[in-house]
């Protein structure tokens, strides 16, 4: 069944069709009456789109201008599914026996939902086998070929191959980008450990020519060292026997200081001895007591005076040789005292050269031992080379397996790719297609011979072998096929059992470019397969056509509203 309200000319009272009430339905009514608004609202409530070519918009009643609602109710087996579509309110809703269906999708994913999973058709596959029209409906053969290979690709229940090849491109654009993520990781790695490698060699020539150096240098200063032990051992021989000079130095200088002082003793008597001789030269009488001093008493003290001077100044003489030779001999000794604190400063400086030597061969011995150490960092750095090699190798397993998954894909892209599967199973079935159009065709009384091939370009012979196309013919013809393709696509879809329906409305067919004997062969056509099939045929010829149906359904507008007459 299919209902609706306020959609287009229909107020807010529900007009309800029932769609399975008689095998053959004519629809009939004046122009504007809504006889082709069904197909609008079965359109709009399946695929959200209306049959002619109006806006969703327009689609509102100009009245009432909201509320607007369609509803259309089948059965598939034992379900039976309702779809709701409504406009101001949006609504779009599914029930299965009455419960709502995944009402947290998004809208896209609810109706390729309703297309894919419940109804197996889209738009145009619908209007193609289901709806024949004469206003805004295309012909099969007036269709370009992707939208004829889509059509056939539904009957045919093979859509699932584009859906499989569309996700088979997207696994190979992945397993394209995983390749070159996964390449750039390997040259990465690669250029990684060359890096190393090269960093390796360099420290390990370092390494060397830093030992060679250092222990040169360690050479240099062991000899330096021992050269300087050697001159502190030559110049400590040196002041040994130097203080050997020295043992009666200390001798010498207490008896030059004792000649000294008693040259200055001597010297002190005789200055006193001149004293009192010039006294006695100078003075008669005692300056104390003014008495005369006897000459003879002079005489006799002048003489032991001079006597007195003249051993005191012998023994100044005597003393003053003396400490000229120990003076010289001191000097001597003071000469070598010199020397050997020279030579131990010489010895001072010797050993504060060792102690930096030593501390600089201490140094330089750190310095080696640390380069030692070294051979860690290489070692560390080979360790990391092999964990870089063992990340190449694990890399390369599974760029091997992405080649090989890379190789299976394009097997599979091949295979479904228009040219692969699909044009296998469109090569199955294109005789029976075409054996079914050419009977359908010889059923209204045209005869000719028509093949379509697996690209669904027609080739149309006449009795003659002439050919011809489908643009060739005059419009009652054109509609003969039409109406011949419609009828295998049904016939088609009903073997496959991928789009299996008993519903057929035809859209003022008999109006268009059927003549008489037409229509006739066609209406022949119509009662046999409204065995189990209902169908609905809108058209203006109701005085012509009434008494050949079994039902009629009569639109009538009153007040600018469309409803079904009693």
């Amino acid at each position: 069944m299919i209902r609706y309200k306020n959609f287009l000319s229909s107020g807010n009272v529900w007009t309800e069709i029932p769609l399975n009430e008689a095998p053959n339905t004519l629809v009939i009514g004046d122009n504007g009456a809504g006889k082709s608004t069904m197909l609008d609202a079965l359109c709009f409530t399946l695929f959200n789109k209306p049959f002619r070519s109006i806006t969703k918009k327009q689609l509102i009643n100009s009245v009432n201008q909201s509320k607007t609602l369609a509803e259309v109710i089948f059965r598939i087996g034992s379900q039976v599914y309702t779809v709701r579509r409504g406009i101001k309110p949006n609504i779009f809703e599914i029930e299965l026996n009455g419960k709502l269906q995944n009402q947290d999708a998004a809208v896209r994913d609810y109706q390729n939902y309703l297309e894919d999973s419940i109804l197996k058709l889209n738009y145009t596959s619908f209007t193609q086998i289901v709806i024949l029209g004469s206003s805004t409906f295309v012909p099969f053969m007036q269709l370009p070929a992707m939208k004829r290979r889509e059509i056939i690709e539904d009957l045919l229940d093979i859509k699932i191959f584009s859906v499989m090849n569309v996700l088979v491109k997207e696994k190979i654009a992945n397993n394209r980008e995983r390749l070159q993520e996964l390449n750039r990781d390997i040259e990465s790695i690669k250029d990684k450990i060359k890096v190393r490698k090269i960093l390796i060699n360099r420290m390990k020539e370092d390494k060397q020519s830093f030992e060679k150096d250092y222990k040169q240098k360690l050479l240099d200063t062991e000899k330096q060292i021992e050269q300087c032990n050697v001159s502190i051992e030559r110049i400590t021989s040196d002041i040994s026997n130097k203080n050997e000079l020295l043992v009666d130095w200390d001798e010498t200088k207490k008896k030059f200081n004792t000649l000294r002082d008693f040259s200055k003793t001597f010297r002190t008597k005789v200055d006193r001895v001149s004293k009192e001789v010039k006294f006695y030269e100078t003075n008669e009488e005692c300056p104390t007591c003014h008495q005369e001093i006897d000459k003879n008493f002079i005489e006799k003290k002048m003489n032991e005076l001079t006597e007195t001077k003249t051993r005191n100044e012998d023994a100044i003489a005597e003393a003053k040789k003396q400490i000229e030779a120990l003076a010289i001999s001191l000097e001597k000794y003071t000469n070598i005292s010199n020397e050997i604190t020279k030579n131990n400063a010489e010895v001072s400086k010797f050993n504060s050269d060792i102690s930096a030597l030593n501390q600089y061969k201490s140094t330089l011995l750190s310095n080696l031992q640390e380069n030692s150490s070294k051979q860690s960092d290489v070692e560390t750095e080979k360790a990391t080379v092999k964990e870089l090699a063992v990340q190449g190798m694990d890399r390369e397993e599974k760029k091997k397996s992405l080649l090989s998954e890379r190789n299976t894909l394009s097997y599979c892209s091949d295979l479904l790719r228009d040219s692969g599967v699909k044009t296998r199973i469109i090569k199955q079935y294109i005789p029976i297609m075409n054996k079914l159009i050419n009977k359908y065709l010889a059923s209204m009384d045209f005869f000719v011979d028509f093949e379509i091939d697996e690209e669904f370009n027609e080739t149309i012979r006449s009795r003659h072998r002439d050919s011809f196309k489908y643009a060739s013919f005059s419009e009652g013809e054109k509609m003969r096929i039409d109406l011949a393709l419609l009828l295998t696509w049904r016939s088609i879809a009903k073997m496959k059992n991928s789009t299996n329906t008993n519903l057929l409305i035809l859209d003022e067919v008999f109006d268009a470019s059927l003549d008489s004997s037409g229509c006739e062969d066609f209406l022949k056509l119509l009662n046999d397969i409204g065995k189990d099939t209902n169908v609905f045929t809108i058209s203006h010829k109701g005085d012509i056509l009434q008494d050949k149906f079994e039902n009629v359904i009569r639109f009538v507008k009153e007040r600018n509203f469309s409803r079904v007459a009693a």
